[in-house]
C-alpha cells in the first residue's frame, strides 16, 4: 500500500521551466473543466427534474453525480496538486465518454475538445503534479 501511496502523490522531478509548465497546464485545465463542473453541480441540486444522458446505464442521476464529482471534486485537487495522478483518470474517462459515447454521431468537430481533453489528462496522470503542488510537500523527504 505505501508503494502505491507513493506513485499516487510522486511529484515528478523535474527542471525549474518544467515545473512552471506544469503548474500552468494544472491551473488552466483545472479551472477551465471547473467551469464546466459548476454548471453540472447546479443541475443536481435543482428542484428540476434532471435530464442527462446516461452512457453508462447507472442512471441519469448518478451520471450526472459521476460528472460533478469528476468535473468539479478532480478539477480541485488538480488545481492544488493534490492527489494529481489519481485525480486525473476520473476526468480521462469522463472525456473519454463524452468523445466516443454522448458525440459519437456529432462529428469530431464536438469530439474534439473532450479528446483534447483527456489527452491532456493522461498526460497529468503519467508525469505528475510537478515541484509547486501539494503532492510535492507530501512526499519530498523531511531532512533531519
Amino acid at each position: 500500500m505505501k508503494e502505491i501511496t507513493k506513485s499516487i502523490f510522486n511529484p515528478g522531478y523535474y527542471a525549474t521551466h518544467i515545473n512552471i509548465a506544469l503548474l500552468i497546464l494544472r491551473l488552466v485545465v483545472g479551472v477551465f473543466m471547473l467551469t464546466h463542473g459548476v454548471g453540472k453541480l447546479q443541475t443536481l441540486f435543482s428542484s428540476e427534474s434532471i435530464q442527462f444522458p446516461d452512457p453508462i446505464g447507472v442512471g441519469a442521476t448518478a451520471s450526472l453525480a459521476l460528472a460533478v464529482f469528476s468535473e468539479v471534486i478532480c478539477s480541485i485537487f488538480i488545481i492544488i496538486g493534490l492527489g494529481t495522478r489519481f485525480a486525473a483518470i476520473p476526468l480521462f474517462i469522463t472525456m473519454v465518454v463524452a468523445a466516443f459515447v454522448i458525440h459519437i454521431n456529432d462529428g469530431f468537430g464536438k469530439q474534439e475538445f473532450a479528446l483534447l481533453y483527456a489527452v491532456i489528462y493522461i498526460t497529468i496522470a503519467i508525469i505528475g503534479a510537478g515541484k509547486y503542488s501539494f503532492d510535492y510537500l507530501m512526499f519530498i523527504p523531511k531532512k533531519k
